[in-house]
Formats: C-alpha cells, sequence, structure tokens
C-alpha cells in the first residue's frame, strides 16, 4: 500500500487515497479496541443496505494501526454547501433525508447509546448534582433501538459523480434514540458557529421526522455532556455551557 496521497488530516489519525482503496491510520498511542471498534461497526453497518465503504483489511503500517476500505470518489455535502450558499436548504434537506434513512434501520449487536452517554455523563467535568440530574433525565428518556451515526454532519456525506450519497466515518454508531442523534447534529453546527444553519436544519429534521422540537431539545444537555468529555478544551466549555438541565427556547 502507498501512503503518499494524504486526503485528510484529522486528530490521532491520518487518511490516505491508494487507488480505490482509502486506508485509514491511527497514530501509535491509539487505543487498538477503539481502531477494532470502529472497523466492526463499519462492518456491521454494511449489513444494513446503507450506501457505506466496505471494510476491506485491518492491519499495521510500520507498528500503527490502519482500517481499508473502499474508496468514494466523490464530494462531500460540506464542500457543496460552501461552494453553492444559495442552495443550502437544498441541502440541508439531502442531510435530513440521509440521517433518516440511517435512522430507519435496526443494527442489533450495535452498542446502546444510553449506555454510552450514561458512561461519559460519569467521565463528564460536571458537579455531582448536575450529573445527577443529567443520569435521571437520560433514564427517562424513551428506548430506542434505531441506528444512531453518532457524527452525522455535512463532511461525513460523499456525494458521488451519479448521485449517490455515501455516508462515511462509522466510529461513533450505537443504536438507540434518533432525536439525541439530531441533537449531536445541532450541536456540531453550532460547534462551528453556525447557529442559524443549526436552527434550520432542526427545523427540516422536526418537519421531515414528525417529531417535536421540545423533544430533541430535551437531549442537548445530555449530548453536550457526553461529547464533552472528548474534544479540544474550547469545544468542551462549549458543550459545558449547554449541560444545564432546563428547556431551551
Amino acid at each position: 500500500m502507498k501512503l503518499d496521497n494524504v486526503i485528510a488530516v484529522r486528530k490521532a489519525k491520518k487518511v490516505y487515497r491508494d487507488g480505490d482503496k482509502c486506508i485509514k491510520v491511527f497514530d501509535k498511542d491509539y487505543s487498538k479496541a477503539d481502531v477494532l471498534n470502529e472497523a466492526l461497526n463499519q462492518a456491521r453497518i454494511e449489513e444494513t443496505g446503507l450506501n457505506i465503504p466496505k471494510v476491506l483489511e485491518v492491519t499495521t503500517i510500520d507498528g500503527k494501526w490502519a482500517i481499508v476500505s473502499d474508496f468514494i470518489e466523490g464530494v462531500t455535502l460540506a464542500e457543496l454547501m460552501e461552494k453553492n450558499p444559495d442552495k443550502l436548504d437544498e441541502y440541508l434537506n439531502v442531510l435530513v433525508d440521509v440521517q433518516l434513512e440511517i435512522q430507519s434501520k435496526t443494527c442489533p449487536l450495535l452498542n446502546k447509546l444510553k449506555d454510552k452517554m450514561n458512561r461519559k455523563i460519569s467521565e463528564a467535568d460536571l458537579d455531582a448534582t448536575t450529573r445527577y440530574e443529567l443520569h435521571s433525565r437520560l433514564e427517562g428518556m424513551p428506548k430506542h433501538n434505531k441506528v444512531c451515526h453518532g457524527d452525522i454532519n455535512p463532511s461525513n456525506i460523499i456525494v458521488t459523480n451519479d448521485g449517490k450519497y455515501y455516508i462515511i466515518d462509522w466510529s461513533h454508531a450505537t443504536q438507540g434514540n434518533a432525536s439525541a442523534d439530531a441533537a449531536r447534529t445541532y450541536l456540531l453546527f453550532c460547534l462551528k458557529e453556525n447557529e442559524e444553519i443549526a436552527k434550520k436544519y432542526l427545523e427540516i429534521f422536526c418537519k421531515k421526522s414528525d417529531t417535536a422540537k421540545q423533544y430533541v431539545e430535551k437531549w442537548l444537555p445530555i449530548v453536550a455532556a457526553s461529547q464533552s468529555v472528548k474534544g479540544n478544551e474550547d469545544e468542551r466549555q462549549f458543550l459545558l455551557s449547554w449541560t444545564d438541565v432546563v428547556e431551551y427556547n
């Protein structure tokens, strides 16, 4: 495998293209368990029939773990949104349609979203009272088993030349409540200081899924606390500011 064509650089990993293969190489100190879990998630999602790159191999390269999968030729939805700002509404509708297609699937062997969030809330830099309130709210939320991507945003959707949509990056995939996944996407837009886009996204999601906006908003403190455990300091502080267990208007 050739590693001379870098196509993306992420925290603790680099992504290369070698012909029709995509090679994600993790840093040497990256958790083996997390690498294997990501590959397993992706393999399990393949079985749902969603358009995703197929896992071809899990290997090591110069002592670093790597996941080799299909390379999908195309442009990301994020690139299209930046190139054609006048088509924002159209692209947000595509984002929601893709997300709803994901959430129409079930995958019984995926980790459960509630279990992951309970664990993350316990690790969050919050006082005991706030953690208790968040755990209590999470426990009171309905238990669903829909596939949740965990990081659905325009940069994780690739549009091919023939108009197909492929979803990448399944490291955070779980099964659980679709509205929690929507809350995560809302916060991702807010993290990039795109609050107006975030609001528009949420309106479209709620309309197309026939979900009350207030219900998604109930997930925001829970999801923010869960996501605050990782990320840089600025992101962590921003997310922690959303963890008050109050109603958002």
